[in-house]
């Protein structure tokens, strides 16, 4: 008889990225379907997987009748999100992965750790928490995840964790949430604070979390982010501050090509920079510099003096000033 175990160490190990509670919604231990090989069409919802194998979430795929098979495998389930979840920030807890992933919800990629071949790196010590844009979710009905995996030895697969799909509970009252995908490019070049450079062929990262685990393992110095975000009118009088988690090292932020701030100062040589990787970033929002007719650009400028680098931590995201101070009191 097969057996599985779905700890909770993966989540004790989450807390010490994010600095709120999460609670499991929707259990996805157990049965999952299972196929060798690699196809990007299984990331699609309207792909039959009727033929594939059964296997058991978590748990290596040697242990599930894959003795020995190293290379490229996906997982896939369909499941129903409840309408009562309709108002919560949801997360996906994937666990840990041996060794590279690319997850897919609804068809969407929403998240990966590590790179595949041929610039090969593991991820298998990350834990693998994506959050679920509300837009992707069908409330009510079911929605399909998808998961491609490469396993380069040992064992592989959805390996260990407490699966499933998980809500936050707030310590701070986001008004709107920014973590999950950015887009993401190395280097340092001025003209990328713009709001009107094309960033469509930038690579697409989830924050927060180390690059390094994200596909550029060995890269330090600079390096940019871009996402675009909605804010309604509604929100405008509201003294609006942008969270940006913990920084590793340095940062500078631009809102629609206007600098807000910078923590630290950039180095005229690496031995001169100070690190302040500790300290989580908020800007205030110049109220003249939103848009409500379009979407505004957040373009975020880092430099990482070595080891891990990037927004790695904590609330990514914009609240208004009110649940800023109270925030900032019960820290």
């Amino acid at each position: 008889m097969r057996s599985f175990y779905c700890g909770t160490l993966v989540l004790a190990l989450v807390s010490q990225l994010f600095p709120f509670n999460l609670s499991r919604e929707i259990d996805l231990c157990g049965e999952w379907v299972f196929e060798i090989g690699d196809n990007l069409d299984y990331a699609g919802i309207d792909y039959n997987d009727s033929r594939w194998e059964h296997i058991l979430v978590p748990g290596a795929w040697e242990n599930e009748g894959f003795p020995g098979f190293d290379g490229y495998g996906w997982y896939r389930i369909v499941f129903t999100v409840p309408k009562h979840l309709k108002n919560k920030v949801l997360y996906l807890n994937l666990g840990q992965i041996d060794d590279v992933d690319r997850t897919y919800f609804n068809g969407v990629y929403i998240g990966g750790n590590g790179d595949f071949p041929p610039t090969y790196q593991t991820a298998y010590d990350v834990t693998r928490l994506y959050e679920l844009p509300t837009d992707l979710i069908r409330f009510g009905k079911e929605n399909t995840l998808a998961v491609r995996i490469y396993d380069h030895q040992g064992m592989g697969g959805i390996v260990h964790g407490e699966i499933g799909v998980f809500s936050r509970q707030d310590v701070i009252d986001l008004k709107i949430d920014l973590s999950g995908a950015w887009r993401f490019k190395t280097g340092d070049r001025s003209e990328w604070a713009a709001q009107d450079y094309d960033d469509a062929e930038w690579k697409v990262i989830a924050v927060p979390g180390f690059w390094e685990n994200q596909g550029y393992p060995r890269h330090d110095g600079y390096a940019w982010y871009r996402r675009n975000v909605d804010i309604p009118k509604n929100l405008i009088d509201d003294k609006l501050i942008l969270l940006l988690g913990k920084i590793n090292d340095i940062d500078q932020v631009f809102f629609n090509g206007v600098p807000l701030g910078t923590t630290g100062s950039f180095p005229k040589s690496r031995k001169s920079v100070k690190s302040y990787k500790d300290q989580e970033r908020a800007y205030f929002i110049l109220p003249y510099l939103i848009q409500t007719h379009q979407p505004n650009l957040i373009a975020v400028r880092v430099y990482d003096m070595g080891k891990n680098g990037g927004i790695y931590s904590g609330y990514i995201g914009i609240a208004d000033r009110e649940a800023y101070l109270e925030y900032t009191k019960r820290k």
